[in-house]
């Protein structure tokens, strides 16, 4: 993509971007799964590798690979709906009862859009931190960046592929519940 930080239709579109990733967030916070399921296309993809302690010169090895190693998170609508599910039913032992969350977004940027009108795609990279608080002393934090790609659709913007590279190896809560 060129420079188009100037250019005042990539201006609205990120602050666009930037409203849709926040009205995701304040769903997730407000515990409205159910509402943040409806801003996930029917095909995404919800990814997030395996980071590695490496040697610098092996950098292409610091975390798993797509489709051939472990990953935290490789799922689909189909088993995000599950989660959520279970969520609800308030028999979840990792979420009863609910984590207490705040989902912080920044460096919101657009790499790349292609196409117009419903086949409008955008692919984005922002950082984040994730607080989760469960019980009186649970805590635990989330930290790194974000490579998504959304689709236009009839109904608004659709987070069609969800990358989530975290910035620690060995994740220090009891479980990983919260979503990203």
């Amino acid at each position: 993509m060129t420079d188009t930080h100037l250019n005042p239709d990539h201006a609205f579109l990120l602050r666009e971007v930037e409203q849709f990733f926040y009205r995701e967030a304040d769903l997730l916070d407000e515990r409205r799964f159910d509402e943040w399921l409806t801003l996930l296309h029917e095909d995404i993809r919800y990814w997030m590798p395996i980071a590695r302690n490496v040697r610098r010169d092996n950098r292409e090895r610091e975390r798993t690979r797509e489709g051939v190693e472990a990953a935290w998170f490789d799922e689909g609508l189909t088993t995000l709906r599950q989660r959520v599910e279970q969520i609800n039913t308030g028999m979840h032992w990792a979420e009863e009862p609910a984590s207490r969350t705040s989902h912080l977004l920044t460096n919101v940027r657009i790499l790349e859009t292609s196409g117009a009108g419903l086949d409008e795609e955008i692919r984005t990279r922002s950082r984040f931190i994730v607080y989760q608080n469960r019980l009186d002393t649970e805590v635990a934090w989330f930290v790194g960046k974000r490579n998504d790609t959304l689709r236009r659709t009839e109904t608004g913007w659709k987070v069609l592929r969800r990358e989530i590279l975290l910035d620690q190896t060995v994740l220090l809560g009891k479980a990983l519940t919260v979503f990203f």
